[in-house]
C-alpha cells in the first residue's frame, strides 16, 4: 500500500512514477491512518464540485496536528482555503473584488518593471529561484498589501515555514518554525493594519484597505483579517515561485519545446498551462467527508480526511492524451492545478499573469540559458518545485 505519510525513497523530488502506479493500480488508496488518497481526474473534479458531501473545514484534522489555540491552528482554520461558507463566501467576495480584470490590468506595468529590474541585475552564474522566481511574487504581494519595501525581507521565510507545516508528517523543528512564523507575521500585521486604518490607501489598488473596508456591509473580524493577509502571502508566494522555476527547468530539459516557444511567442499562454499541468506547483489538496459516501466501491465514513492528488490527476490518461509528454501547445488542457469548484484558486489569473510575463521576458533576454548543477528540490510533498536552480544565463 502507498503511504503518503511514509512515501517511497525519492518520492519528494520525483513523485511522478508513483503517481502513474497509483493511477494504474490504486486510484482510490486507503491510508494507514484511515484517510483516503484519490488520484483520478474525474474523482477530484467531482469532489471539488460537491461542497455538501465534501467540506474544506480542517479543525478536526488540524487540532491534533497543531494543537487547539496554537498559532498554526488559528491560521489554518481561519484562512480562506480551509473554510466553508459563510466565512469562505465573505472573504472570497472581498478578494475577488480586489482582483478584477481592471485591477490586474493596472498591476501589469508594475509587474513588468519588477521582472525587468530582476533581469537587469541577473548575474551570469545565477540561481533562478533566489535571483528571479522567488522575488517576483514577494514583490507583487507586497505591492498588493502595500507593505513597505524595507519590511519585505522576512516574508519568504515566513511563508515557507507556515506552508511547510501542511506536510503530511512534521518534525518538531518544522512545527516550531511554523508557529513562530505565524506569531511574528501576526505581530507585524497588527501594526500594519493599525497604520492603514489611520491612513487608508486607494481601495482600487490596495488590497489591505479593501479587506479592512469589507464589501457590501460585510466586514472581517480582526483575526479573520490578519489570518487572510497571511493567506494571501502564502497562497501567492510558493506556488508562483514553483510555477516560474518549473517552467524554466522544463523548457531547459525539453529544448525542442523551448525553441518552439522562442520561435512562436504566441504559445506562451498554453505553455504556462502545460507547466501547471505537468509540474503542478500544488500537488495535493484536501477535503473531509461530511457524511458517509461510496466512491468506486469504497464506503468512506463521515469525517474522513481525503488527500486529493492533483499531481496524479493531471497525468490521468483518461483525461489527457499522452499525459507524460510535455507539450506547450496542448489543447484542451483541463488541469486541476488551481483546484476546482467554488474553492478554485482566487488568484489564478494573477498567477498566470506572473508566470506569463516572467517566462516570456526571461526567454527574450536570455534565450541561451542553461542549467548547471546541483539542482536542489523543494523538499516538499504537498508543494513541488525547486529550492535552488543554478544556471548560466549567457
Amino acid at each position: 500500500m502507498f503511504d503518503l505519510a511514509n512515501p517511497p525513497e525519492g518520492f519528494t523530488d520525483n513523485p511522478f512514477p508513483d503517481y502513474d502506479r497509483l493511477l494504474a493500480e490504486a486510484p482510490i488508496c486507503p491510508q494507514p491512518d484511515g484517510s483516503y488518497l484519490f488520484a483520478r481526474h474525474a474523482d477530484l473534479s467531482a469532489i471539488y464540485r460537491d461542497v455538501k458531501l465534501y467540506i474544506s473545514d480542517k479543525k478536526q484534522v488540524f487540532a491534533p496536528k497543531f494543537g487547539i489555540g496554537s498559532p498554526l491552528f488559528e491560521h489554518h482554520t481561519t484562512s480562506l482555503v480551509f473554510n466553508d461558507p459563510p466565512l469562505h463566501t465573505r472573504v472570497r467576495r472581498i478578494m475577488t473584488s480586489a482582483l478584477t480584470p481592471r485591477a490586474l490590468q493596472r498591476m501589469e506595468p508594475g509587474l513588468i518593471a519588477t521582472v525587468d529590474a530582476l533581469l537587469d541585475e541577473m548575474p551570469q552564474d545565477a540561481d533562478l529561484i533566489e535571483n528571479f522566481a522567488s522575488s517576483i511574487p514577494i514583490q507583487i504581494i507586497g505591492n498588493l498589501l502595500d507593505i513597505p519595501m524595507e519590511d519585505r525581507a522576512p516574508l519568504r521565510d515566513w511563508s515557507l515555514a507556515i506552508l511547510g507545516a501542511l506536510e503530511p508528517s512534521l518534525s518538531a523543528d518544522q512545527l516550531t518554525a511554523g508557529h513562530t512564523a505565524v506569531s511574528e507575521f501576526k505581530t507585524y500585521l497588527q501594526g500594519l493594519i493599525a497604520h492603514r486604518r489611520a491612513h487608508p490607501g486607494d481601495p482600487e489598488t490596495d488590497v489591505l484597505t479593501r479587506l479592512i473596508n469589507g464589501d457590501d456591509g460585510a466586514q472581517l473580524s480582526e483575526i479573520e483579517l490578519i489570518q487572510n493577509c497571511i493567506f494571501i502571502l502564502n497562497a501567492g508566494h510558493e506556488t508562483t515561485t514553483n510555477l516560474i522555476g518549473s517552467a524554466l527547468a522544463l523548457l531547459h530539459d525539453f529544448p525542442d519545446q523551448k525553441q518552439r516557444l522562442i520561435a512562436d511567442p504566441g504559445l506562451i499562454n498554453t505553455a504556462i498551462e502545460e507547466v501547471l499541468r505537468f509540474r503542478s506547483p500544488n500537488q495535493f489538496g484536501n477535503r473531509e467527508t461530511a457524511q458517509e459516501v461510496d466512491i468506486g466501491g469504497h464506503r468512506i465514513p463521515a469525517g474522513t480526511n481525503l488527500h486529493l492528488c492533483i499531481g496524479a490527476a493531471n497525468r490521468d490518461p483518461e483525461a489527457f492524451d499522452n499525459p507524460t509528454e510535455f507539450d506547450i501547445a496542448r489543447k484542451p488542457n483541463r488541469h486541476l492545478a488551481f483546484a476546482g469548484g467554488p474553492h478554485v484558486c482566487v488568484g489564478l489569473t494573477l498567477a498566470r499573469m506572473e508566470g506569463r510575463i516572467a517566462v516570456e521576458r526571461f526567454l527574450k533576454r536570455y534565450p541561451a540559458y542553461r542549467l548547471t548543477s546541483p539542482r536542489i528540490g523543494g523538499g516538499r510533498i504537498r508543494f513541488h518545485g525547486y529550492a535552488a536552480l543554478p544556471a548560466q544565463t549567457r
